[in-house]
C-alpha cells in the first residue's frame, strides 16, 4: 500500500539501530536511500548491501551532522546520485548518562551539537530543495525523555525536547510550502545504543514502566517514521508520534 518509488530519503544516523531499520524500510517501500553515518562504515556499508541484495538503491555517506559544512557534504552527495531530498530523517545522536553537577561542558555541548544542531543542520540544507519542488516530507527523532525528563540526562532530554518544539515551529513555517514535518518519539528501544541499560540492573525497573512489559525493536520505529514519509500521512503535520508501549500516554 506505501509506495515510495522514484522518492528519494536521506537517513542520518542509518549505519545502526533505529536509523538502519529506517533504511531498509523506507528502501523495501521503493525509495532511493542516502545513509549518513559518522563512524560506522562497515557497518553503513553492511547495510547498503543488504538493500541493495533486496533490490533497492542506497549510498552510504560519512558526515559528521553537527558540522554545518559536513550536513551540506551529505546534501551534495545524496544530490548528485539521486537528484535531490524528498524525505529527511533525521536519526542522527548520542546518549549518554551523567549527573548534572558531575557533566562537563564538553558533555553538554556534544549531545546538544549531534541531537539538535545536526537536526537543524540538515534541516537548513535541505529545505530550500524542498521548496523549489513544492513538497517535501521532515521526520525528527526526538524520545519520551524530551516529554518527560530523565534523571541523570539532563542533556539528552534537553536536546530532544527542543527537537519536539523545532518540529512543531517548523510544522507551521513549512507546510505553506508542501512540507510537511513531523516527530517520533520512541521509548526504550532495544538498539546498540539501549542494550546494557536493558540487561543491566536497572531491567526490571525499566520494563514494569512499560504497559507493554517490553522494549520495542528498531523496526516498530521504523514504521511509524515509514507511514509519516508516505502518502498515509498527507494530512498529518507538526505531530508527535509517540512509539513506546503506552510508557508515556501525551501529545
Amino acid at each position: 500500500m506505501i509506495d515510495l518509488q522514484g522518492r528519494t530519503a536521506l537517513v542520518t544516523g542509518g549505519s545502526r539501530g533505529i536509523g538502519r531499520a529506517c533504511c531498509e524500510m523506507l528502501a523495501a517501500a521503493g525509495a532511493r536511500v542516502t545513509l549518513g553515518y559518522r563512524v560506522e562504515q562497515h557497518a553503513a556499508e553492511e547495510t547498503v548491501r543488504r538493500i541493495a541484495a533486496a533490490g533497492g538503491a542506497a549510498i552510504a555517506v560519512s558526515a559528521d551532522v553537527s558540522r554545518v559544512d559536513e550536513a551540506e557534504l551529505l546534501l551534495e552527495e545524496t544530490v548528485d546520485r539521486f537528484g535531490g531530498v524528498d524525505i529527511l530523517v533525521n536519526n542522527a545522536g548520542l546518549w549518554s548518562r551523567s549527573p548534572v553537577d558531575e557533566m562537563t561542558d564538553e558533555e553538554w555541548r556534544t549531545i546538544l551539537d549531534v541531537n539538535l544542531t545536526g537536526t537543524f543542520n540538515m534541516i537548513r540544507c535541505c529545505v530550500p530543495g524542498m521548496k523549489r519542488a513544492g513538497r517535501g516530507r521532515i521526520v525528527n527523532i526526538s524520545s519520551t525523555a524530551g516529554q518527560r525528563g530523565e534523571a541523570f540526562h539532563a542533556h539528552y532530554a534537553s536536546s530532544k525536547g527542543a527537537v519536539i518544539a523545532l518540529t512543531k515551529s517548523l510544522a507551521a513555517e513549512l507546510c505553506p510550502h508542501g512540507i510537511l514535518t513531523n516527530c517520533v518519539a520512541p521509548g526504550w528501544v532495544d538498539t546498540d545504543m539501549s542494550h546494557d541499560a536493558l540487561i543491566g540492573p536497572d531491567a526490571q525497573q525499566i520494563l514494569s514502566k512499560i504497559p507493554l512489559g517490553r522494549a520495542g525493536t528498531a523496526a516498530e520505529i521504523a514504521g511509524a517514521v515509514l507511514f509519516l514519509a508516505s502518502d498515509l500521512a498527507t494530512f498529518v503535520n507538526g505531530e508527535i508520534l509517540n512509539v513506546n508501549g503506552g510508557a508515556v500516554l501525551c501529545g
